[in-house]
């Protein structure tokens, strides 16, 4: 029987290691197409696979050899895992480099885009500034030559009020001397007048005087009237007072009827003359008119009461025939009167017209 060739150490390990190699060389491409399109990946973990083959000796020397290629075996294993390590480790960092440059490639766009974005703007504030500088130049101009055709209008203005100011002093001086001699002439007038308006002053007055000295007289004739009417009353009440004492009953009563209306009728003119002493006569007062007065009247000749029992038409006339009797106050004549006589003149009705309040 024709004995078996046993297979050397690299032959053993040959297909084992292309294998890795292959492996490796697959997940080494995953692994850049992964860093192609993410930026940023997980820490990859070391990927070792070994085998091991059992092999059979048929000695003692065989076994040693194969132990001995097998420690060669998992030392070259080792090695060539700690240079696949190394590898994937240059890899990921190579990756991450390229992420990293990617970063800053993107930053660096970024920055550009920002410095472009700002080099825009700033040319468009500056556009707009010089905009604005043409703009206010603009308005400098115009307000420039609004300006000067202001200091044209004011100048021109100025020369047409010195005009206007030279012919107005012109026609003042004229208006002065016209004026003046108006003044004079005025002067004259005036003093025409004043001399005439003293002369009717003088006039005037001396009229005046006369009119209180005739009212004087007038008004000490009145009362000297009044007191006589007075005076007559109280003797002719007194006369038939010593009539009733020193007659018989009979004449007593007859002479007391007939006193009693005289005395009735000299109490009617004593009210009409006080009512007469406070009357103010009224514009409207007209000879004709007629005023009843309805009059309350206390037993010492007090005037508690006065009112217009029938108007006369006009009104301020029944008001001032009011007043005049309200004006009397009291009548100390009724006093002591009997109250047989005094009754009728507890309330009564007086007639009134200007003639009687203008005694």
């Amino acid at each position: 029987m024709q004995q078996q060739r046993e297979p050397s150490a690299s032959e053993s390990y040959f297909w084992p290691s292309v294998w890795a190699i292959g492996l490796h060389v697959l997940v080494f491409g995953m692994l850049f197409v992964s860093f192609a399109f993410t930026p940023e990946l997980p820490p990859a973990k070391p990927i070792v696979q070994a085998t091991l083959y059992q092999l059979k000796s048929k000695s003692q020397a065989t076994t040693q050899t194969n132990q001995k290629i097998a420690g060669e075996a998992k030392k070259s294993a080792a090695r060539q895992t700690e240079v696949e390590q190394m590898e994937q480790k240059k890899v990921e960092q190579e990756a991450v480099k390229a992420a990293e440059q990617k970063k800053e490639e993107a930053a660096q766009k970024a920055e550009e885009a920002k410095k472009a974005d700002e080099s825009k703007k700033a040319e468009e504030a500056k556009k707009a500034d010089e905009a604005k500088k043409a703009d206010e130049a603009k308005k400098t101009a115009e307000a420039k030559k609004a300006e000067e055709k202001q200091l044209a209008d004011i100048a021109k203005k100025k020369a047409e009020e010195e005009a206007k100011k030279a012919a107005e002093e012109e026609a003042k001086k004229a208006a002065a001397e016209e004026a003046k001699k108006k003044i004079v002439e005025d002067a004259k007038k005036k003093a025409a007048e004043d001399a005439k308006k003293k002369a009717e002053a003088e006039e005037a007055k001396k009229k005046v005087a006369d009119e209180a000295k005739k009212k004087a007289a007038a008004d000490a004739a009145k009362k000297k009237a009044q007191e006589a009417a007075r005076k007559s009353a109280e003797d002719k009440k007194a006369q038939a007072l010593a009539d009733l004492l020193s007659d018989t009953p009979q004449r007593q009563q007859a002479l007391a009827d007939e006193q009693g209306d005289e005395v009735a009728g000299s109490f009617d003119d004593l009210i009409r003359a006080r009512a007469a002493e406070g009357w103010a006569r009224p514009p409207s007062a007209r000879k004709g008119m007629t005023v009843v007065l309805q009059i309350g009247m206390l037993p010492d000749g007090t005037v508690t009461s006065v009112s217009v029992a029938k108007s006369s038409g006009d009104g301020p006339f029944d008001a001032s025939a009011v007043a005049a009797v309200k004006n009397i106050g009291r009548l100390t004549e009724m006093q002591g009167m009997k109250p047989s006589d005094f009754a009728p003149y507890r309330s009564f009705k007086m007639t009134f017209t200007p003639e009687d309040l203008a005694l």
